[in-house]
């Protein structure tokens, strides 16, 4: 069984946030820019709080079967509440998006490479 890459993205509002608080997110905001943005397994939020109150947390995960996805979502949405708690943060309105890899369609580039027998 091969296994599958799962890109898992949460998004959410921050909810009832202290003057502190809102001031320490605005402090880090460079370090949760969209420019840092990426899939890890440990999860990535990104923000820009001085625009709009949404976030952002992206989260990479594997699974062997289709049907994996579901648990993978489960942790991605327990990962973005964990790090919003650890934190102090209230948050609301939490929606996710994932996306199985392999059943992605290829790039022009990656649709050339497989039929030359490179991919």
């Amino acid at each position: 069984m091969t296994t599958r890459t799962f890109r898992i993205t949460v998004r959410g509002a921050f909810d009832a946030l202290t003057d502190d608080q809102r001031a320490e997110l605005l402090a880090r905001a460079a370090d949760h820019d969209i420019l840092h943005a990426a899939f890890t397994t440990e999860g990535t939020l990104t923000y820009d709080l001085a625009a709009r109150p949404f976030f952002t947390f992206r989260h990479l995960d594997t699974g062997e079967a289709e049907e994996d996805i579901l648990a993978a979502t489960e942790r991605a949405e327990t990962a973005a509440r964990g790090w919003l708690t650890e934190r102090g943060y209230g948050w609301k309105n939490l929606v996710s998006h994932a996306e199985d890899l392999s059943e992605a369609p290829l790039g022009k580039r990656r649709r050339k490479a497989a039929a030359r027998g490179d991919a």
